[in-house]
């Protein structure tokens, strides 16, 4: 590898492994005091099991290969890897290592403060293998290595927006279907009990993202340029939507709907951050803010409880971000090879592939994921206990507990 890229991408899968932490903060903050410590644990198991799968099996199913299904175990434990090649594929099996590892942990957010952690725990390992790899596979299959037979159809996924953020957040409503609903909720309220903390998790995801797409590249080159200018402007635009929508419709701006803004953003210019250019992030993102932020009320009148709002966030807005590449893909800005957009002169060939590419993969991913958590309800069950829900999961899955308030009525919050 040149070392400019090598360098380039060392810095930008670490980026990507601090989003997790990030994310735990972000979560974390967003969820009940007396949980907080199990909601951030559930993203730190995913930095401890994740890796482990993915270098044992996971990159080979993934990223091996020449069916159109599932990859093979040609590198299986890392093995058939030489630094002949420079360290590329050393390379690789690092930064897509990191998006494996965020990906499961976007899902906890929607189970929080009523999954048992050794439901959580089963459930990371399986879901890894038997969801992300195989969509992770057909959607970077387009390529002369790979042979995936949604890539290979022309959809497009520059960093995650399918792979990660459509199929994480769909996963995440079939969790939930299977856990049911809080205990108390929708009646009782259940704001966030540290608003720093979500900032400051925001904050840290934002920060990662620029390795998140950029990175993507796998070169430091123009358009990691590009993409890191529209990760920068896509999440400033969804911030700036969200926080209008809540003062024209709520009469007052809040600093969670910042927060959210911002992240609805990102994960919506996601998959086409280095498929568009010009004011394309802006828009992007602009519109990903006002779609998400009326998302997110959804579950209220469906009657789904996603309790961090994965699904309004990461499925809606990875949805509106993958489905917009299909109008303002610009390949002659980036001398791809890829199909143009509507506003480019494409016809409507790139959005139906993408239109196609979603769908397969909420189909799929929604499907298996039911499945995975009914057979742990069977047999190990996935909910937590009455008392355990209501004492808060620090205390009955982990034994501890994040603040020693004097105040007991305090900790019951």
């Amino acid at each position: 590898m040149d070392t400019g890229d090598a360098a380039w991408l060392l810095a930008s899968a670490a980026l990507v492994l601090f989003m997790t932490p990030g994310l735990a903060l972000f979560y974390g903050g967003m969820d009940r005091s007396r949980s907080v410590l199990n909601m951030i644990m559930m993203s730190f198991w995913c930095l401890l099991v994740v890796p482990v799968l993915w270098a044992v099996v996971g990159y080979s199913l993934a990223f091996s290969g020449s069916g159109k299904f599932i990859g093979d175990f040609e590198l299986a434990f890392l093995s058939n890897i030489t630094l002949e090649d420079g360290g590329a594929t050393l390379m690789s099996v690092a930064f897509l290592g990191t998006f494996a590892v965020i990906t499961p942990a976007l899902i906890s957010g929607a189970v929080a403060g009523r999954m048992k952690f050794s439901a959580w725990a089963a459930f990371v390992p399986l879901w890894l293998l038997l969801v992300y790899c195989p969509v992770a596979f057909w959607v970077y299959g387009g390529t002369e290595e790979l042979t995936g037979w949604l890539g290979a159809r022309g959809s497009l996924d520059f960093a995650g927006g399918t792979v990660i953020h459509v199929n994480a957040g769909i996963a995440a409503l079939a969790a939930v279907l299977v856990l049911g609903l809080r205990r108390g909720w929708p009646g009782e309220g259940h704001p966030p009990h540290s608003m720093p903390l979500v900032m400051l998790g925001a904050g840290i995801l934002w920060f990662g993202w620029f390795g998140f797409s950029s990175g993507s590249a796998f070169a430091a080159a123009g358009v990691a340029v590009q993409a890191w200018l529209n990760t920068f402007l896509a999440a400033a635009a969804a911030g700036l939507a969200w926080c209008l929508v809540e003062r024209l419709r709520d009469g007052h701006v809040t600093s969670l709907g910042a927060a959210s803004g911002i992240v609805a953003g990102l994960v919506a210019i996601t998959p086409g951050a280095g498929f568009v250019a010009g004011t394309a992030p802006l828009i992007i993102g602009a519109i990903a803010g006002v779609v998400c932020c009326y998302a997110v009320r959804l579950k209220f009148r469906a009657g789904y409880d996603d309790s961090l709002d994965v699904v309004g966030v990461h499925m809606v807005g990875g949805l509106v971000g993958s489905l917009l590449i299909g109008f303002f893909a610009r390949p002659g800005f980036f001398g791809g090879d890829f199909e143009a957009g509507l506003f480019h002169g494409g016809d409507a060939g790139l959005l139906v592939e993408q239109l196609i590419a979603n769908v397969v993969t909420m189909v799929f991913a929604f499907v298996v994921t039911y499945l995975i958590m009914k057979v742990l309800d069977l047999t190990i069950g996935v909910r937590a206990d009455a008392d355990a829900e209501t004492a808060g999961l620090d205390l009955s899955q982990h034994a501890e507990t994040a603040y020693r308030l004097a105040d007991t009525a305090m900790e019951r919050r």
